[in-house]
């Protein structure tokens, strides 16, 4: 074969373990390298990936990565990214900053949509404009609204930082990362610290992009069933503008310590109780690069082994304890030069520190010198060998888990293609790992390595007050420092940002942005292969798809059996059902089990309003998969947690109700907006309210109050999750969904069918429920330096009946007026709508905000931007996103899945083809009948506002009240 001239070939493998042609090929004039994929996955993948040690903890790789995507020499508009988020059919588009490399991955179904996005991100890294403006508006700059009013740092990434400090899980691995690498640029905070970053100055933001975003120090990664050959092309083109040069990206290497060191550190964060639970203990440790592919693959298992489940020697050690409420950390992590490892608790009384440390040592030596369980590593050999071979990495595409596979080897000059097999390595590991080689590593990597740190974080309730005083203090005194002409420098410039923030880009550049055409779209939707019948009095759907020999089995069990007081239990329950063991084997044998014979059996709930407001469907569902000669194993398992689970173990229950609630906490500041959507959903809808008990605010206090009850009456709660199960389990109020290949489901019915007749059958009352909490707007408070706001209603509710086309309205919403007013302008990290055609909720959110009413004002300000209607080109581009949208990449197990939810729910095919049409038939009557509910929700919805508890007060006060005040944490 003939290849590229622009290229030299470094090395060409087939590798069957991924089932792909692999090549290796470095640019002869720039000397960028490129691995380029050759199979037949329709999710093509293209990334560019750079090497960006930074040398400060300003946070300008970060900085650099958000301001790359806002305009380029070819698509000189402010947001070509966001032109993409709304007009690409894209499976994946985003950037991201690690420790020491940037990279820019996109990934298309649809050919000419993914050569758009190739096209855009490789013009936007290389050829950027880079403005000042841009860094002002995605770094920091000062804001000074007149002479009188207080100086303040404003900026996306800013304020994006002050969130991601404001969560004490990041503090802790940010402080324990700089302990153990205090000589290198993994000691600095690549995403910045918000005390640092306005050190950056723009001249030093102009040359880190020209040290570093250069195709000599680029490795380009293509996956997909395009033409190979155009893919170098593509790369030629742009690669070849430049010339070689010598690009100092080393990653300094890390010298060892002679001897463990301690940290003690706090984070910003509440204390409550006489008994304080506010510690958090870390030890970590640096290890060397993995030698080759067995051993990297090795410290996946390792890590698996000591703490991948609630069984885990190590874990169990920690959590049995009783020193702490939840697992932090989980092993080693494999993207660094010199990777890391971490093993701790969060939840710690702060005088049990040196307990937690001393637990994990030892427990660490016992497994070192009197091994590992071999059931154990049996289990954990075989979760690790069914998932490489499923290679089912979900709604993330499988091309771009190949490629960070790649650059865990490639970025540090070693050979990519080796770091995408398995086979060699895996059969080396299970021949070895019964004769002591993981207590070997666990000897090397632990116990005899002294590069070890132990951090413990404990609470500070003056911290983020103090923090903010600070921040205060210093701006006032560079504000003194400057004169009058300074002054009014800072508020023309202000000025001047925000002018352009807000103008418009020129239409002849925005047509610049490829894009497909309404011609392009499909207008059928995409169906999957369903019957629809009755096995041992359940339901049956069952979906005939190409699975490579596994059976994915769902299990469905409707909530409206179970009175609305024992809903609240449910995600207790499930985890229960699987974490507690039954009568023959304890909690370790059945995880051990469950690994060692299947790929996986996990539990989860669904809760949706039904069409034409047909009341609502909630499901609990346990979900399994397994290969042919291991599907009646799988079904003795379930039979075992379904009828014997073991429901009376108190210590083990009352852990999981520890670690929920741990969980949960470190959850609020991460995941904000999600809990305030379910808060404002709770009082719109019975789905939403059953979402909250079961996942919001409300179920945080039932967990409070459960751990308490565990102790103080045990009977009590061990009675209401025995009466789940007599009332859940039960054949009558069940559905069975099966997608896997003919030949494979006809040997599995009879097992099947044996199975479910050994399930209880008979007849259950359906309850009907009462749970809309009182609409009233809520300021929620957390120890967290920003907000999340939002603001809903429901639109049907209020008069308002929208179709398809509300999709599109949405869509362009969300990529221009939200985008600019909430990020742009406001400076938070995000701004988005939601909105449920089915039960007609939609909700305003915001995400990492430094506003509250300022967001609020522009919620309430969309309805009069929607009245000018939308432009012609807007909507086609808005369109081709909501396509994109409502046709996602899916592996065989969703599919399936996902055809059985919209058959409960009453979403059939003719409903979907009409939403469908509706959507590639939008018009801008559409536009005024969202304008028009849009309108209604301003007037009529309410507010729930989560975060800083000054913030919330003072918004409080200017708005006469507007919010509900109490303390979350």
């Amino acid at each position: 074969m003939t290849y590229h001239a622009a290229f030299d070939l470094v090395r060409e493998e087939k590798i069957d373990d991924i089932h792909s042609l692999a090549r290796h090929y470095r640019h002869k004039k720039t000397g960028a390298e490129v691995v380029s994929l050759v199979n037949d996955d329709e999710n093509k993948v293209f990334g560019i990936t750079f090497k960006t040690p930074p040398d400060d903890s300003t946070g300008i790789a970060h900085i650099l990565e958000h301001s790359v995507l806002c305009g380029s020499r070819k698509y000189p508009v402010k947001k070509p990214f966001v032109e993409l988020l709304k007009g690409s059919m894209h499976s994946f588009l985003n950037a991201m900053t690690f420790p020491d490399k940037t990279a820019y991955p996109v990934a298309s179904q649809n050919l000419a949509d993914f050569y758009n996005l190739v096209d855009v991100y490789l013009d936007s890294v290389l050829f950027p404009l880079i403005s000042e403006d841009t860094f002002r508006q995605e770094g920091w700059h000062y804001e000074l609204e007149n002479k009188d009013a207080p100086l303040t740092y404003k900026g996306v990434v800013f304020n994006e930082m002050k969130g991601a400090w404001s969560s004490p899980d990041a503090v802790m691995h940010k402080t324990a990362q700089s302990a153990l690498y205090p000589d290198t640029t993994y000691g600095k905070s690549s995403g910045g610290d918000p005390v640092v970053m306005p050190e950056l100055t723009y001249e030093k933001f102009k040359r880190f992009h020209q040290t570093y975003y250069h195709p000599s120090n680029a490795r380009a990664f293509f996956s997909g069933d395009d033409d190979p050959q155009k893919r170098l092309d593509i790369l030629d083109a742009y690669f070849s503008q430049f010339e070689q040069i010598d690009v100092d990206a080393t990653i300094d290497v890390q010298g060892r310590f002679n001897e463990p060191r301690q940290i003690a550190a706090t984070y910003p964060g509440s204390i409550d109780g006489e008994k304080r639970r506010d510690g958090m203990v870390t030890v970590n440790w640096m290890i060397n690069a993995p030698a080759d592919r067995e051993e990297a693959l090795a410290n996946g298992v390792l890590s698996y082994v000591l703490a991948g489940t609630s069984a885990s020697p190590l874990r169990k050690a920690l959590t049995d304890s009783g020193l702490g409420e939840g697992l932090m950390g989980g092993g080693i992590q494999s993207s660094l030069m010199q990777p890391m490892a971490t093993f701790g608790l969060k939840g710690v009384e702060p005088e049990n520190a040196g307990k937690v440390e001393a637990l994990i040592l030892d427990t660490l030596r016992d497994l070192a010198s009197n091994g590992i369980d071999p059931k154990a590593i049996e289990a954990a050999l075989n979760t690790f060998e069914f998932s490489l071979r499923e290679g089912n990495t979900g709604s993330f595409p499988r091309g771009l888990a190949w490629m960070f596979g790649a650059l865990s080897t490639w970025l540090y000059e070693s050979d990519p293609l080796d770091a995408l097999q398995f086979e060699d390595a895996l059969a080396a590991i299970k021949e070895k790992a019964g004769s002591g080689y993981l207590e070997a590593l666990i000897r090397k990597y632990f116990l005899e390595n002294m590069h070890r740190v132990t951090v413990t974080l404990t609470a500070d309730e003056e911290q983020g007050s103090r923090e903010e005083a600070q921040e205060a203090e210093r701006l006032a005194k560079i504000r003194q420092t400057m004169s009058d002409a300074d002054l009014e420098e800072i508020i023309e410039t202000s000025d001047k940002l925000r002018a352009l923030q807000e103008s418009v880009d020129d239409p002849k550049d925005l047509a610049k942005i490829p894009s497909l055409t309404r011609a392009d779209l499909r207008r059928e939707i995409r169906t999957v292969p369903s019957e629809r019948g009755e096995i041992a009095g359940a339901q049956l759907f069952t979906h005939d798809l190409t699975t490579l020999g596994i059976l994915y089995l769902d299990l469905g069990f409707d909530l409206h059996a179970l009175d609305a007081e024992l809903l609240p239990y449910m995600p207790l329950f499930g985890r229960a059902l699987l974490q507690m063991g039954t009568s023959t084997d304890d909690f370790v044998g059945l995880t051990q089990r469950i690994g060692r014979s299947t790929g996986g059996i996990a539990q989860h709930r669904a809760v949706s309003a039904r069409q034409g407001g047909d009341g609502t469907a909630a499901w609990f569902f346990l979900s399994g998969k397994a290969v042919g000669d291991k599907v009646d194993e799988m079904l003795a398992i379930l039979r075992d947690v379904l009828l014997d689970a073991r429901l009376d173990n108190q210590p083990r229950f009352k852990q999981m109700v520890l670690e929920e609630k741990a969980g949960f906490e470190a959850r609020l500041v991460p995941a904000g907006n999600g809990i305030v959507d379910l808060r404002l959903k709770s009082s719109l809808t019975e789905a939403g309210a059953i979402a909250e008990i079961t996942g919001g605010i409300e179920y945080l206090g039932f967990l409070r109050d459960l751990a308490k009850r565990v102790d103080s009456d045990w009977d009590a709660v061990r009675t209401s999750l025995e009466r789940i199960r007599a009332l859940l389990i039960n054949r009558a109020k069940m559905v069975v969904n099966v997608s896997t290949e003919p030949d494979l489901w006809q040997s599995a019915r009879p097992s099947l069918e044996a199975f479910l007749k050994d399930l209880p059958m008979s007849d259950v009352a359906t309850q009907n429920w009462d749970l809309l909490r009182p609409r009233v707007s809520e300021g929620l408070t957390i120890p967290a330096q920003v907000n999340y706001v939002g603001k809903g209603a429901n639109l049907k509710a209020l008069g308002h009946e929208l179709t398809g086309a509300s999709r599109v309205i949405l869509k362009y919403l969300n990529t221009t007026y939200l985008w600019d007013k909430i990020r742009v302008q406001g400076g938070a990290y995000g701004g988005s709508g939601r909105f449920d055609p089915v039960s007609g909720n939609f909700s305003f959110l915001s995400y990492r905000d430094p506003n509250i009413l300022k967001s609020l004002d522009a919620y309430d300000g969309a309805a009069k931007a929607l009245r000018a209607g939308i432009g012609a080109e807007d909507l086609t581009r808005s369109m081709i996103g909501v396509i994109g949208d409502m046709d996602p990449y899916q592996f065989p197990d969703a599919k399936g899945y996902g055809s059985m939810w919209r058959q409960l729910t009453g979403t059939t095919d003719a409903l979907r083809q009409q939403r469908r049409d509706e959507v590639l038939a939008t018009s801008n009557a559409d536009v005024a009948a969202m304008a028009e509910a849009l309108e209604s929700l301003s007037r009529e919805g309410h507010v729930v506002v989560l975060g800083n508890a000054g913030a919330i007060e003072k918004a409080n006060a200017e708005r006469d009240g507007l919010l509900e005040i109490s303390k979350v944490m």
